[in-house]
């Protein structure tokens, strides 16, 4: 990889210290492709990481990254953030979309955690220090059944969460975050197929049953983009007598400009921001009154630079964040958005991941929830670091996704937005 002294900045940088590699690093420890940069300077031991993961697309985003993003940084100075960032986003004219942000992402907080240990403080403090002691999360609890949705839920509150999503299996494959039942619909051309009306029937069904065994435990619920703006106010109406804590994901993001109108009809708040690709159209959601919660992949976004300025605008139009935190997050990820929950008034909720033991073994300094709760780590940068030794021995697989979304469709053969 060769610099590009044509692209430096106008001006004299205060030091010597240089970027001197950019790259992507591919790894799979739960099976799941997590995408994360390193980024080296000129000063010896002194490197950053940051999360590129778009785990559908990883090898689009180690492209861009390696390919055309990285070039430009050699030999700017790591402390130029936000000229790095504004210059790799304008650079392919064509901007936003998943695996552009991504890409840019992990350069962004790989810069950040380079800033963090050059200046011997943890990131959230150069965010303006703690709002709050650390994170409450909340896990999922999912079943076949609705007893088995709440035994699990159940076991969440036996650790020490106090918020939890619900999810129940049903007829049919194409169930979301809970496991299905083959052969749901045996006379219809697709038996394993996934029904709307069906789904609108049973979740109350759930929530009624959570409130008589759980009693007042914050609950939520994802829809994952697959009703109509009509079907999403007839699922919020039917759960009000639930309190929910947040509906996620109601309609698709081709409907998006109906949000306002399907939040001011929900008396249910509602959580979305998880498939958006720009940070115009996080802003927009945030300022038409969209959301409730902004729910964004960070990295989706193009990394911490973007974030910090949505939160803002979030926090001074009264929204509040429950940003996307499952597997397919890498967990240097999960602590860049520690750092800004664990800094912002606007912080709302915290998903949270319980990871397997060989990915501790690549990320040394992977956050743990203990007693539903996050902290973030006080060593300097992130506190995660990466052992691309132990990355090497988790290659990813290609098309994981692509073979569970092909299969949801509905009972007439229909696809459905998986």
């Amino acid at each position: 990889m060769t610099g590009l002294p044509e692209v430096l900045p106008p001006w004299t940088p205060r030091d010597s210290v240089r970027v001197t590699a950019v790259r992507a690093i591919v790894t799979a420890p739960e099976g799941i492709p997590l995408v994360v940069v390193r980024v080296d300077t000129s000063e010896p031991g002194l490197y950053g990481l940051g999360c590129a993961t778009f785990t559908q697309r990883f090898a689009a985003v180690a492209a861009a990254v390696d390919e055309h993003m990285g070039p430009l940084v050699i030999g700017r100075s790591p402390a130029d953030i936000e000229d790095i960032t504004r210059l790799i986003h304008y650079s392919s004219y064509w901007r936003n979309g998943p695996v552009l942000n991504n890409a840019l992402s992990g350069i962004d907080q790989a810069l950040w955690d380079i800033m963090g240990k050059r200046a011997g403080m943890p990131v959230h403090e150069l965010l303006g220090g703690r709002s709050r002691s650390a994170i409450e999360v909340y896990s999922h609890a999912a079943g076949a059944t609705v007893d088995e949705t709440l035994d699990a839920a159940e076991s969440l509150l036996n650790q020490g969460y106090r918020h939890i999503r619900l999810q129940v299996g049903g007829p049919g494959l194409g169930t979301y975050g809970a496991p299905g039942t083959r052969g749901g619909y045996p006379r219809s051309p697709h038996p394993d197929g996934w029904d709307v009306r069906q789904y609108l029937n049973d979740t109350p069904k759930l929530f009624a049953a959570a409130r008589e065994r759980l009693g007042e435990v914050s609950l939520m619920h994802d829809v994952h983009s697959r009703l109509t703006p009509k079907q999403a106010i007839v699922l919020a109406r039917s759960l009000e007598p639930y309190g929910l804590s947040f509906l996620e994901d109601v309609i698709p993001p081709e409907h998006y400009d109906q949000l306002p109108a399907v939040r001011a009809a929900s008396p249910v708040p509602i959580a979305v921001g998880e498939q958006v690709g720009s940070v115009a159209d996080a802003a927009r959601l945030i300022k038409d009154g969209g959301v409730d919660l902004l729910r964004l992949h960070t990295s989706a976004i193009g990394g911490l630079t973007p974030t910090r300025k949505l939160v803002a605008l979030a926090e001074l139009l009264g929204v509040r964040t429950a940003f996307h935190s499952p597997g397919d997050i890498s967990p240097v990820g999960v602590a860049a958005n520690l750092a800004v929950d664990v800094s912002t008034p606007a912080f709302g909720y915290q998903e949270s991941h319980t990871y397997n033991e060989a990915t501790h073994e690549v990320f040394p300094g992977t956050p743990v929830v203990r007693d539903g709760h996050l902290t973030p780590s006080d060593e300097p940068g992130w506190g995660v670091d990466l052992d691309e030794a132990a990355a090497a021995k988790f290659p990813p697989t290609k098309f994981l996704h692509e073979r569970w979304s092909a299969r949801v469709r509905r009972p007439d053969g229909g696809l459905e937005a998986p």
